[in-house]
């Protein structure tokens, strides 16, 4: 058994640093900084390159013109995207005619109708119309 004081103050301040490195790691894991938030209670405003970012649904189509009877571009798989725009359709189950242009994940570009799309108003405050 060692018994050098320095030794074992070393050898306890390499554990608490690599304890105090290891909690650190765990909690950038569980919650990291630049993560975007998904979600209807997730951000949902205009940056300052003109965008709306805001939470949408998973699967939400895209389509060519402001209306369900139009052909469908794409989708969005992710929950959490920009638009660029927007501008009045037809009508849809939200209880308004607001549809937001938009890149969908296959890279094409379309109209989601605002039902799809969690903004607390229609249309988004601050978002340039099209």
């Amino acid at each position: 058994m060692n018994t050098n004081p320095k030794l074992t103050l070393a050898k306890k301040l390499a554990i608490t640093v690599a304890a105090t490195a290891l909690t650190a790691g765990l909690a950038g894991a569980t919650a990291p900084a630049t993560a975007a938030p998904a979600g209807p209670a997730a951000e949902c405003g205009v940056r300052s390159d003109g965008k709306l970012y805001c939470g949408n649904r998973a699967g939400a189509k895209g389509y060519e013109h402001r209306s369900y009877a139009s052909a469908v571009r794409g989708q969005m798989n992710t929950t959490f995207s920009w638009f660029s725009c927007w501008g009045r359709g037809d009508s849809h189950p939200g209880g308004n005619n607001i549809w937001y242009w938009t890149k969908l994940d296959n890279g094409q570009w379309g109209n989601m109708a605002a039902v799809d799309v969690h903004t607390s108003v229609d249309p988004a405050p601050g978002l340039r119309e099209c």
